[in-house]
This record gives structure tokens, sequence and C-alpha cells, in this order.
């Protein structure tokens, strides 16, 4: 500053604006004026300093246009077109300011009304008849509506509106709109980017309706400047009763309001006076408030720590100045709320007087300027002015101007210095501005993006079914035995374990997969039906059993029979029962090998669908096996599996039913065929060969092995060492063995086989070649694993090796029990890809059994879930399950009536069959003897007779 008021002035306003930094002080219309008239152009230069030096501070400040203008407009319409310029964000300093530039969205509204106003289309529109006639009303709705269709031309925003408005003017209202479109596309778990693209889709949609031409803006009622514009108390006067509500589910409501509100302001405008003027000064205050308010979502009042400044040069009543800073004390004097706005004024000497007057309209007596230096006058001046503001803006205070605070300056005080100072108060950059600026919002959003991308990648990752921020938890993937990815848990939603099937160079694999993905959508389409139709007249059913595939076992081929009974028992209940049967799929993994993780998994939906009733499945006996089932036993929930031919179940858990003849009474009824194949008399050696379980998770093996070398060793046969063989990706390592039991000492006449059916192929080629065995005659026993097998009788390419018999138990006597049941006709109906070429028990779809046994699996366990016709509990259907009798079922009559608690109960179905091979080098299978379901007389020797 040049001169020694300017540096007392310059010292003053940084004390407001350090004030201004902790608190909200009132700012008030400082007046500068020479109090010798020829020390006027000293007060401008002086006015001049101050803009620099507080641009130079990074102040938002603007410096109104004061300079002579030609026309005959009046001091109150020059002073209207001063605040309608300032309307203009460049006015008000650029980026380099402090944060972002203004806003003046309430400044535009008033200047839309006003050109709306003055538009020559509306002259002839005004009514002319009085207010209150029938004439008058009718001329005022047409006059409303021309003004509105005004209105919507110019989009409720001034014709020429401020730079920097673009196209997405209302983002701030669209924005929300498209987070909720992209939010409510997520709830339905698509691809990330599909719900980016719904988001942004919805936003401009919403833009290209809100700039539709001719037509008011969406959400025009909605904007903050709306708000103020039906809810200021300022504009009440013109207001003829209407209602001044705006409700966000009200838009007609609401658009009415502002319509009306909108013409009684255009008619008080008409009709000119101080209103125009006070209404841009309000407009003006109210957004620089805005502009400063602090509990905003960006904060910016933390951010914006310097008042904004309106310079005023040459202060006149022909420029309207005088008028706008008696405008400005008039609208602060009807408000309470205060306004960030600081106004430098310099005045003429002559003209001072004419800004602060006391109540008998003579001028007020400052003190003299001898007394003290001006710096001490300035901040006496500042607190005697701020505490008479409730006094001075009385009512009665009929010529007082309170917010203007003059400063009279001396002529010594202007006298120019040698050497120029620069004053500026103690600055430091918000915390907030830092914390919450655009940069830190970027620093935030990438983390949130790289943490909501590692999260996404994690579900996906985790689940088979996700979105960008949620999965379906039901199901989890799980890596294959080998290598890839299977899919574990129970299906719900879209999930299809079908679609994680690898095509391979396997027919019958690719085939079964073909197979499963089909049964996968019948399932779905009949579950949708039950939903859409019999709403709280259905049970749910849940299979779980083996519907993935490995490279070690690339044929799900087990999961896809038993589903294939699952499914034809559906369609079987759905068609003739009241009660409806619906069936969800759970998966337990290649060979059952995650059946742990799918129990968890059927045990947590128990928990939210009181339709579910029980397990069909679990048809494989593992290490897991009790764990399994001890899981769902404490969730309350019964399993009936098919094929689970385990032993100590039924006698360790109470929710256990299954159709399988136990491991124990499977050796028993192979005991009669061993009885006949030892020697009378003399010795007759043999032996069991058993899979290695170390590092499997099989237990059938092991019960087999078990219950076959008590057998053995019950009829009688000497028993050599039984010996372990290995499984290595997928292949059995038989050839060490089978040479050491055929060039042994003793060569066993009997071999009870304690592994799966895929391990007989490479024993039969290894003993048909290895000597000592290749001419002896062998009987090989084993157990119901091997009634997969598909030998050369029965269309499949399996077979046994010359002078072998192969004896096994079967789990389905489907032969006998074939006369008496509808399953095979209503096999034909909905099964439409069984092959109708033979005999239906002997077709490759239902030889195995386990379709037949699933199937009347799944019957059981929904006629004990809807007794009477009525859906029962998932308590009600555990109960409900030892007094299921169901006859002509495929495989027989299904009985749990007399199924002691924690034992073995009696009337399995099962067969003992012998495979051996014919001089015409064909492997044939025969049925020696056999019991269908329901039929509880054990078998006997004579009735398995190998003669």
């Amino acid at each position: 500053m040049s001169t020694e008021a300017g540096i007392d002035v310059q010292r003053q306003l940084e004390s407001l604006i350090q004030d201004f930094r902790t608190s909200d002080p009132p700012m008030p219309v400082i007046v500068l004026h020479a109090e010798d008239p020829a020390d006027d152009g000293r007060v401008i230069e002086l006015v001049d300093e101050l803009r620099e030096g507080q641009q130079g501070h990074g102040t938002r400040l603007a410096v109104a246009s004061t300079e002579p203008q030609p026309g005959t407009d009046t001091p109150t319409a020059r002073a209207a077109r001063l605040v309608r310029d300032l309307g203009d964000p460049g006015k008000w300093g650029d980026r380099s300011a402090a944060y972002r530039p203004y806003s003046f969205p309430r400044l535009g509204l008033v200047r839309a009304l006003q050109e709306a106003t003055d538009d020559p289309e509306m002259r002839e529109h005004w009514p002319t008849a009085p207010a209150g006639t029938p004439e008058g009303n009718t001329q005022r709705e047409q006059a409303q509506t021309r003004l509105l269709r005004i209105l919507a031309r110019q989009r409720w925003r001034p014709r020429r509106p401020p730079r920097r408005q673009i196209l997405l003017t209302d983002v701030q209202q669209f924005l929300p709109m498209g987070v909720l479109g992209a939010f409510t596309a997520l709830l339905t778990r698509p691809e990330w980017y599909i719900a980016v693209l719904a988001g942004i889709g919805l936003m401009v949609l919403l833009a290209v309706l809100n700039h539709v031409p001719g037509r008011a803006p969406l959400f025009l009622w909605l904007r903050g400047e709306s708000r103020w514009f039906l809810t200021t108390t300022f504009l009440q006067s013109a207001a003829r009763h209407q209602s001044t509500s705006v409700r966000l589910l009200r838009p007609a409501h609401s658009w009415r309001a502002i319509a009306a509100r909108a013409y009684d302001v255009s008619e008080a405008m008409r009709e000119g006076g101080p209103f125009p003027l006070q209404l841009y000064v309000l407009a003006l205050l109210e957004d620089l408030r805005s502009n400063h308010r602090r509990r905003s979502w960006d904060l910016r009042g933390f951010k914006r720590t310097s008042p904004p400044v309106l310079f005023l040069r040459r202060t006149g009543r022909e420029n309207g100045g005088i008028e706008l800073i008696r405008a400005v004390s008039d609208v602060r004097s009807r408000r309470s709320e205060l306004d960030p706005l600081l106004i430098v004024a310099g005045v003429a000497a002559n003209d001072a007087p004419l800004l602060d007057r006391g109540a008998d309209g003579t001028p007020r007596v400052l003190p003299s300027p001898s007394r003290s230096r001006l710096q001490q006058r300035l901040r006496g001046w500042y607190d005697e002015w701020a505490g008479n503001l409730r006094a001075d803006q009385s009512p009665s205070r009929t010529n007082a101007l309170p917010w203007v605070l003059r400063i009279p300056l001396p002529r010594e005080e202007l006298v120019e210095l040698r050497d120029r100072r620069c004053v500026r108060a103690g600055h430091r950059p918000p915390l907030v501005r830092v914390v919450w600026s655009v940069y830190s919002l970027a620093l935030a959003l990438l983390l949130v993006c790289t943490a909501g991308g590692a999260h996404s990648y994690e579900l996906h990752r985790t689940y088979c079914s996700a979105g960008l921020l949620s999965a379906n938890r039901d199901t989890e993937r799980h890596s294959a035995p080998g290598a890839g990815t299977e899919c574990v848990g129970i299906a719900t939603g879209d999930v299809r374990f079908g679609a994680y099937l690898r095509d391979t160079d396997d027919e019958e694999a690719d085939e079964q997969g073909e197979r499963l993905r089909a049964l996968e959508n019948r399932i779905h389409d009949e579950n949708a039906r039950v939903l859409r139709n019999h709403s709280g007249t259905y049970v749910t059913v849940v299979y779980a059993g083996p519907l993935s595939s490995s490279e070690v076992n690339p044929s799900p081929v087990k999961g896809v029979e038993e589903l294939t009974g699952v499914y034809l028992a559906q369609r079987v209940v759905n068609e003739n029962h009241t009660v409806k049967m619906r069936v969800l799929l759970a998966n337990g993994g290649a060979d059952m090998g995650h059946q742990s993780e799918t129990a968890g998994a059927v045990a947590a939906y128990a928990e939210r669908d009181p339709t579910f009733v029980g397990v069909v499945g679990f048809g494989r006996d593992l290490q897991s096996s009790p764990e399994v089932t001890d899981r769902l036993h404490k969730a309350e929930v019964p399993i009936v599996s098919g094929t689970n031919s385990a032993s100590y179940l039924p006698k360790d858990f109470s929710n256990w039913f299954s159709l399988a003849v136990p491991d124990e009474h499977q050796a028993e009824a192979l005991g009669h065929v061993a009885r006949q194949l030892r020697a009378p008399g003399g010795t007759t050696h043999a032996m069991v060969l058993a899979r290695d379980l170390e590092g499997s998770q099989d237990r059938y093996t092991r019960e087999q092995a078990v219950y076959g070398e008590e057998m053995l060793r019950r009829e009688g046969f000497r028993m050599l060492r039984t010996r372990d063989y290995r499984v290595v990706n997928g292949d059995p390592e038989l050839r060490l063995h089978a040479e050491l039991i055929c060039q042994g000492k003793d060569v066993p006449s009997v071999i009870y086989f304690a592994g799966r059916v895929e391990d007989v192929g490479p024993l039969m080629t290894q003993l048909s070649i290895q000597p000592g065995c290749a001419n002896k005659e062998i009987s090989i026993l084993t157990g119901d694993d091997l009634s997969k097998a598909r030998f050369s009788g029965t269309g499949g390419s399996d077979g046994v090796a010359p002078r072998i018999t192969l004896y096994h138990a079967a789990l389905a006597e489907l032969e006998d029990a074939a006369p008496s049941t509808a399953f095979y006709e209503e096999a034909a109906r909905h099964l439409t890809w069984i092959e109708q070429d033979r005999l239906p028990y002997t077709s490759r779809d239902f030889a195995s059994g386990q379709t037949a046994l699933s199937h009347d699996a799944a019957r059981a366990l929904y006629w004990a879930a809807s007794r009477q016709d009525v859906p029962q509990s998932r308590a009600a259907t555990w109960v409900n399950l030892r007094s299921v009798k169901l006859d002509r079922m495929a495989t027989g009559t299904i009985d749990f009536t007399e199924a002691p608690l924690y034992g073995e109960r009696h009337g399995h179905s099962i067969l003992i069959k012998r495979v051996r091979r014919t001089p015409a080098g064909v492997s044939e299978a025969e049925v020696l003897c056999s019991r269908t379901a329901g039929d509880a007389e054990p078998l006997d020797a004579k009735e398995c007779s190998i003669k």
C-alpha cells in the first residue's frame, strides 16, 4: 500500500478475513471517502490498491462496473443491472482463487423471470381487467400460461447463461439417479460393466429429457433455487395465498406452486420500484451464503476461508452505486441470516452523507480524526458499528443505513509514502481442503476402485455367481481333482453346474454334460412354474450329488443318472398331487470330494427357507460322511439316500434313511456264493485286494474290505495277505500286485475286490496275461459299485477276462419289480432321450439302478413331506419318514415302518450277479438271486446256486 490510510484499511480488511476463518462476523459495507472533496481521486486510487492487494492474496473478489452509462435509466434500474452482472462466476476470479468458481442459481432464476417479464411476447398478455373478476381471473390464467411457456423456452435460465454452463447443468440431480440405477442393476448380480452402463445410460436419458426444447427441465421443483424461491419470506407478500409446499413424491403439486409463485413475482417485478433491485440483492446474498455454507456435501465453507469482496470504485447516484448500497442494507435489515459479502466502496466526499443519516435526518458526527491514528479509529468504529446493529435495524430508524460503515480519510493519511508496504493476515491452508478435495477425492476413488476391484476379483474367484460388489454365497469355486475349477454348493438364483463342465475328447463325458445341462434347465422351468402358480402349496427338496467332472473322472454319469430319477419324481408328483415339489441342486464336487462344504451350504439354506424339507443324495461313502450327516442332523435335515450303502450311518444318526443294502449285508449275500466256491474238504486260498486309501476320502472300499475279509474267514477260506493298490492320476497300479498274486506259492482261487468299478478293467487285463493266473479258474467277488459297469451284454464295453468269473452285488432288482410299476411308462413320457429299443430295465439309462433308486428316494421324501396333502415342516417330515410305505415303486416297496431307531433295517432291494465270458468272447451278466425292495426274507445258498 502506498499510503498510511491504505495500510490501515488493509489491516482492517485482513482482520475481518482472519475473523471470518473462525467465526461468522457481520460484514459491513465499508464506505471510504475523503474529508476534502479535492482528495476524491486519491480515494479511488486507494480502492484500486486494496483490490490489487486482495487479489494478490487470493481473495475471491469482484469489481462492479460503476463507470457512467448512457441512457435514461433510473438509479434503481442501474443498480439492478450492476447486480445482474455479478451473476457471472467469471467476475469473481478464476480457478486460481481458493476452491472452485462460484455458482449463482438463485440470481439466475431471478434474471430469467425478469427477462420473461420484459419479453415483448408478454406485453399484450398482461391482464387489464380488475383482479378478482371473472374476466380478470381468465386473463390472469392466460398470462400465467404464456409466462410459463416463455420460461420453458428459456429453460428457466437467463437467455445468456453464464459461461462454464454445460449440457449437464443439473448433473447434481441426475447423478443420484444414475447411482440408484447402477445400484439397482447390481442387485441382479450382472457383470460390473453392465451396472456402470445402466447408471450412465440413465443419466444420459435424463439429460436428454431435461433438455427437450419447449419443456420445463426435469426435477425443476427439486432444484435448490426453486426451494428457496418458494420458501423465502421476502416473496411471501407477492404470493396470493398460494401453496409453498415442495415435495419429492408430488411433482404436480410442487409444479403448480412454482408456477403460481413465478407469476406473482413477475407481476411485482413489472410494477417496478425497489422490489426488483432488492430481489436481485437477496438472490445474490443467498447464493453467496450457499457458496460458503459449511454444512454441505463438499464442505465448501471450510475451504473458502476468505469472504468474497465487492469493490465499488466510483459510487454515486448516477451509476446506481448508492442505490445498490441502500438495497444491500435494506435486505440485510429484513433478514436474520448473516451473509459473507464484504463491500468496499469509494464515495465522493459530497455524496458520503447520503449513506449515513441519523433518525432526524441530520448527519452523524464522527470522532475527530486527530484524536488517534486511523488504525485505532477503524477498530473502534467497527466495534461500535457491530454493537449498534440491533438498534440501527429498528423500524423507527427511518432513514438509517445500519449496515454501512463510513470511514472518512483525512488528507495527511492519503499522502503517498516512499516505500510501499504489504499487509496480510497469517494464512494457512485449511486441513479440510487437503482432506476433502478433488485430489483427495480422486485418491479416495482410486483406493475405493482398487479395493472394490480386489473385492470383486475375490468374489468372482471364490463364488460361482458374483456381481461387482455382491455374490451368491450358496455356491463356491473349488479346485477340481487334477486341474480346473468346479462349482460346489447349493444352486440358487441363476447358478448352473452344467456350465462348469469342460468339453473333453470323451464322447460319453460330453454326452453326460449335455444331459446335465438339459436336466438343469428342465428342473428350473418346473420350479418356476411351481413358484408362479402354486405359492404356499409346495415343498422344496434338495438333491445332493456329484455334478462335476475332473481330469481324473471326466464324466458325471452317477450324478446325472441320480438327477434323472429326481427330475422324473418331480414331474410325476407335480402332475398328480396337490402339494407340488420344488427341486434344488447341490453339487458335492467330482466324486463328492467337497461334500462337507455342500452340507454346510445346505444347512445354511435350511435356516432361511421354511419350505425345505430334506435332502436326497449323498450317495458316496467317504471319510467325511459322518461329519456331513452330523452337520445336517444338527440342522434338523433328514437325508434319504438312494445309493450310499454305509452300514454305520443308520446306526449312528437318526436322520439317515437309505434305500441301498448295507455293505455288511452285501458281504453276507456274497458269502452264499463264496461257500460254493470253496473246495470241500480241502484248502482254498483267498485274499482281499483293496484300494490304498492313503490320501483318499474313500471309505466305501475300506468297509468292503473289512466285511469281505470277515466273510471269507467265516466261510473257511485260508486267507493270504491283503494287498493294497495305489491309484495315481486316476490309473490303478495293479501290475506288480498281479505278478505277486499269480507268481506266488499259493495262487488264490477267490479274490475279494474292494475297489471301484473303474479299476476292474485294468485288473482283468493284468490277471489275463500273468502266468499262474491265465490258465487258472479265478472268481472275483465285489460289492455294488460294479453295478455301474456296462458289460457287453448290456450295451457297454466293459468285460471280464477268460477263465475269470465275476460275482458282484447290486442295489436295484429292476426286472422283478418292472411288471408292477409305472416307472418306465412315466420315464418314456418325460425322459424323451431314453432308448426304447430294448427292455426298459436293461437299457443303459436304467441298468445301473441309480436312476430308479434316486426316483424312489425322492418319492419317499415327498410322501413324508406332504402327508394328508398338506405341506409338512422339516421336523414333521423327519418324523413322517418312519411311517413311509410305498408300493409299486421302481425297485419294489419302499418301507421305513420297520426301521429301528439307530439300527439297520431289512427289506432292501438286492441281487447277486454273475459275469463271465462266453465262448463267443462276449461278457454275459446273469442274475443268480435277488430280492425286490420290501421283501425282508434273506437270500440262501440254494437260491444263489452257481451250478
